[in-house]
């Protein structure tokens, strides 16, 4: 689709993942359904796949772990047994949830110490600059992680799915990611702020919602957007964030084209 691809790795990892479905299950760790899990790991693992996301290896290693218990746990309750009686090794599944309680744990106490270190900003005097007309424009609000993001653009793209299906169209345009870039910093500095579903409003095909999605996450990648919600998995709102945010990486390659699909 594209020689541009954004590292996976930049963002959050397999454990942030299954944290992110666990909290959509709103069930205790230690009482998630695992086959559910594992079947909504992979959609989401294919959903990455197809916005030509880079994935570390961690997720391939941890769909095949979910593959693993899935089909153990829909075996027979016999042949379950069986299959625990022949292993010495603990069990996949109990192991999984372990490791899930502890990375909790840890995002919690990292939660905590950025929460103490915001606080501490707001105590000492900022160094002189350019004061943004909304100084603390996450006060409140929730940050949208990468799996609220592709959640939310995979729902625009069923729509183009339905609407293509009914109307095969040729397509010879290829978008630019760095265009796009361009695009939604100017809509964002005149709007202020957008919700997610309007920054593809206009859009005419797949590759272009692909395109802008890629732009979307550069820019959020490098601090210069910030994705915020007022509730857990609530409407995704986006802002321009603080000058004292962003970040500058020079000679840093942005993004080429993304053909239409």
């Amino acid at each position: 689709m594209s020689d541009f691809k954004i590292q996976f790795k930049v963002f959050e990892g397999p454990m942030d993942l299954l944290l992110f479905l666990v909290r959509k299950q709103e069930v205790d760790i230690y009482e998630v359904n695992m086959t559910e899990l594992a079947t909504q790991f992979l959609e989401y693992v294919e959903m990455m796949k197809r916005l030509d996301l880079e994935l570390a290896g961690e997720f391939i290693v941890m769909a095949s772990t979910l593959m693993y218990i899935k089909s153990r746990e829909l075996l027979p309750v016999d042949q379950q047994v069986e299959v625990e009686d022949e292993e010495e090794l603990e069990d996949p599944r109990w192991e999984l949830i372990r490791k899930l309680v502890e990375y909790k744990r840890f995002k919690d106490i990292t939660g905590d110490l950025q929460k103490l270190e915001f606080e501490q900003e707001k105590v000492y005097t900022r160094r002189p600059g350019s004061i943004p007309l909304d100084p603390l424009p996450m006060e409140n609000r929730l940050e949208a992680s990468i799996f609220d993001l592709i959640g939310a653009v995979d729902e625009v793209l069923q729509r183009y799915n339905h609407r293509e299906a009914a109307k095969r169209e040729i397509v010879d345009d290829q978008w630019s990611v760095s265009e796009k870039i361009v695009l939604i910093r100017r809509r964002l500095s005149e709007a202020g702020r957008l919700n997610f579903s309007e920054l593809f409003e206009g859009n005419g095909s797949r590759g272009e919602v692909v395109a802008t999605f890629l732009a979307l996450l550069e820019l959020i990648r490098l601090r210069h957007l910030l994705a915020s919600q007022g509730e857990v998995f609530g409407e995704i709102e986006i802002i321009v964030a603080p000058v004292d945010m962003q970040r500058i990486v020079p000679g840093e390659p942005v993004a080429e084209t993304v053909e239409a699909q």
